[in-house]
């Protein structure tokens, strides 16, 4: 990952260098790139289930969500072939459970998973999971083995990551910058409060963008770029001069930003409807058998 670079280093991420978007490990080990973008996002949608049902923030499951996405860059990074998506899905959240002010344990890592992963659920967990939970609570044998898989994850990705766990989100940032152009006051109204639920909504689905946003991006931009959008969508108007360079975000990375903005949720109901009726790959053998379906259906 590159360096943070500027005044306010403590506001900005590590990002991905170019030679980190040219390759990633999964496509060297012959994955598609097709493939690669439906695990991960199979894999996000697995964090965010898992973040619920342990009940932790929604900033806690995002830092997880962005670790996780870290994790797969580049040709130094993870492959899905080599290391399960599953394993690192629990492993991206209890890391950023463990950094906050609700760390969780691994019997509830490991039950959660076991739950998320267990048939009847596989196809259901991006909506309301059953509630039979306690149905699948680990055995103390079988919950040693998970443990054991558990705290290898959280190594590799640590070392993966050089133990640079840092994410900072744009959703406080957004926020900021909406009160900064008069546009959220004190006492909101319906229209500004339609507008911070909209930015806010769109910074949440960025999460799963097959552009990876969060990884390409500062959190300023991004802020910037899903306030721009959403006052566009909800009819509030901005100030006419060039205000985002006030927030330094030059004009191409905002229409980048919003470009991707647009085409996300498109893009994962496609996802869904590709792979309605089907489970996609979260181990390591689900992802052989399905690259050998794909290689032999051209």
């Amino acid at each position: 990952m590159a360096p943070e670079i500027g005044k306010l280093s403590s506001l900005s991420n590590p990002l991905a260098t170019v030679e980190q978007l040219s390759n990633s490990s999964s496509t060297l080990d012959g994955l598609s790139s097709t493939l690669e973008s439906s695990i991960r996002f199979a894999a996000l949608q697995l964090t965010q289930a898992a973040g619920i049902l342990l009940r932790v923030p929604q900033e806690v499951i995002a830092q997880g969500m962005v670790l996780l996405t870290r994790f797969y860059l580049g040709p130094e990074g993870g492959s899905f072939r080599i290391n399960s998506a599953k394993d690192i899905s629990a492993a991206s959240l209890f890391i950023a459970a463990k950094i906050s002010a609700e760390p969780q344990t691994p019997r509830s890592i490991c039950n959660v998973y076991a739950y998320l992963m267990s048939a009847p659920t596989r196809e259901a967990f991006p909506r309301s999971p059953a509630q039979d939970a306690e149905a699948y609570y680990l055995s103390e044998g079988s919950y040693h083995s998970a443990r054991m898989l558990l705290l290898q994850a959280e190594s590799i990705v640590l070392r993966t990551l050089s133990f640079n766990t840092k994410v900072i989100l744009p959703h406080h940032i957004a926020l900021t910058y909406l009160q900064t152009l008069g546009v959220f006051p004190p006492i909101p109204s319906s229209q500004s409060r339609a507008l911070a639920a909209r930015t806010l909504g769109h910074l949440n689905l960025a999460l799963f963008s097959p552009q990876i946003p969060y990884v390409t991006h500062q959190p300023a931009t991004l802020a910037v770029a899903a306030l721009y959008l959403a006052a566009r969508e909800v009819g509030v108007k901005l100030p006419s001069n060039e205000w985002w360079e006030i927030f330094d975000v030059d004009r191409e990375d905002l229409g980048f930003l919003v470009v991707a903005f647009q085409s996300c949720e498109p893009w994962i109901k496609a996802e869904r409807e590709r792979w309605h009726g089907r489970i996609c790959p979260l181990s390591v053998d689900e992802v052989e058998s399905e690259s050998k379906q794909s290689n032999s259906h051209p």
